[in-house]
């Protein structure tokens, strides 16, 4: 087996805890790096089982060697309002690496562009008159209808579950205009699901979520992004805790059961059938990999079924190398009116304060990519630089340098209709043994800060039961 740690820092870190007990984190993406990091914090002897050779799960930086560069295997957003996304990077020594640049672009075909505010007094005129061609009507009609949506996030009808979201947005008036301009696209981003599919349930859900932080803190929750590859913002600070407080690392390690004796964790079944000792887990494994780890919880039948129906979400990302700049007005363009083909255009010098060198990087991303994703990669990157040249003029000569294709069949816990009330909580009846990731019940859709808080929530539980023994 690797381990990310010498044995002489796992040893420090044991003699530095106070507590002998033996806490096991299965699977090493964001809900688990994050629930290691503040059990080693609280001084907990922490071991990590990865049944891959790295860290990370699905956000990763990715080597092209073709341009020599690295980028990810997915443009990710951030959104003012992450709260436990926020401590986990301040533990782990990269807040300052996320950006709030105040907005974006709305682009449509042929270039025309226009301003996408997320803060300030800007931010209410995208809501209500991002469409370059809304006229007062239009305005006076989404003003109403976003009115009504707030107040329908805030205290929910008993019908929206049975919604889609496409059906929301017709019931409360959202004219045409503004939810070609923004809605659409803005829940579109927030589930990964078109709007004809998704659940109304899971936006109105964030909506609320974001109004109450909003009011809370006196301020609008805005988006930024980070300004470093995905390694540096997520893993490699969580690698140097792990030296700190010694906690242990197993890679290439399939965990198949955690083992419950007389309602209390005992250990985990690995794929080759030892067992490892354990008296409290955190299992941190999308809903795609929980079959069978919970076989020993009495409650697991239950948990297996929601995690079969929450199903999947597919998600396309390309990293496109173009031989010159596509003359884009912000690091991050929505593309109004994208067909499903690209959602999203990330300007990476702008983000990165990238040097080109002769290749501009464009990260491009397709979010519930049902039709993508079956599509070869050569298919894919044509149907995409033919979109990026009806809505960026400059690109009409440009030449394609390399183009790098990330398929993620997998890439989040579907959020469509019925789908409500399916995400379990993350404590189970074994108190020491605790759910995360970001299909588990959080306040926010699939994310990482969904991620971040589900680890937050089990390592408090798992911390107020230690405290009581």
């Amino acid at each position: 087996m690797r381990y990310i740690v010498s044995m002489d820092a796992q040893e420090a870190g044991e003699r530095q805890s106070n507590d002998p007990r033996r806490y096991v984190v299965i699977g090493g993406g964001l809900a688990g790096l994050a629930a290691a990091v503040w059990l080693a914090e609280a001084g907990k002897q922490v071991t990590v089982l990865e049944r891959r050779t790295r860290l990370g799960g699905r956000t990763q930086a990715m080597r092209v060697p073709e341009v020599g560069d690295v980028p990810d295997n997915g443009q990710h957003v951030v959104a003012s309002g992450y709260r436990s996304l926020f401590r986990y990077l301040e533990s782990v020594g990269t807040r300052e690496y996320v950006q709030f640049p105040g907005g974006g672009t709305l682009r449509w075909p042929g270039g025309r562009a226009v301003p996408l505010r997320t803060s300030g007094i800007g931010a209410l005129r995208t809501v209500l008159g991002a469409h370059p061609d809304a006229g007062l009507l239009d305005r006076l009609r989404a003003l109403r209808a976003t009115a009504r949506l707030g107040r329908e996030a805030l205290f929910q009808p008993a019908d929206l579950a049975d919604l889609t979201t496409a059906q929301w947005f017709q019931r409360v008036g959202m004219p045409a205009k503004a939810r070609e301009a923004l809605w659409d696209w803005l829940a579109l981003g927030i589930a990964a699901e078109p709007v004809d599919r998704e659940s109304a349930k899971i936006f109105a859900d964030v909506l609320a979520t974001g109004i109450r932080i909003g009011l809370r803190d006196r301020v609008g929750v805005t988006i930024g992004y980070p300004t470093v590859d995905l390694d540096t913002l997520y893993i490699t600070g969580a690698e140097r805790v792990f030296e700190k407080y010694g906690v242990r690392v197993r890679f290439r390690t399939l965990a198949r059961r955690i083992v419950v004796t007389e309602g209390a964790v005992t250990g985990v079944v690995l794929d080759d059938g030892t067992e490892i000792p354990a008296d409290a887990v955190v299992c941190a494994v999308p809903n795609t990999g929980i079959h069978g780890l919970l076989d020993d919880l009495p409650e697991h039948a239950e948990i297996y079924a929601a995690a079969d129906k929450l199903n999947v979400t597919p998600i396309v990302s390309t990293n496109l190398y173009l031989d010159r700049p596509l003359a884009t007005k912000s690091a991050m363009e929505a593309l109004i009116g994208g067909t499903g083909v690209i959602d999203e255009v990330f300007d990476r010098q702008r983000m990165h304060d990238r040097d080109p060198g002769g290749s501009w990087l464009y990260c491009l991303t397709t979010s519930g990519a049902y039709e993508q994703i079956h599509k070869s990669n050569d298919e894919i990157i044509e149907e995409q630089v033919a979109l990026i040249r009806r809505y960026y003029p400059e690109a009409a000569e440009a030449n394609v340098v390399h183009a790098h294709v990330v398929k993620m069949p997998k890439a989040t816990f579907s959020q469509v209709v019925g789908t409500d009330g399916l995400r379990p909580d993350q404590r189970t009846s074994v108190p020491t043994l605790m759910l995360a990731g970001d299909w588990t019940r959080t306040d926010w859709s699939a994310t990482m800060e969904s991620a971040a808080q589900s680890a937050e929530r089990a390592v408090a539980a798992l911390l107020a039961h230690a405290a009581i023994r």
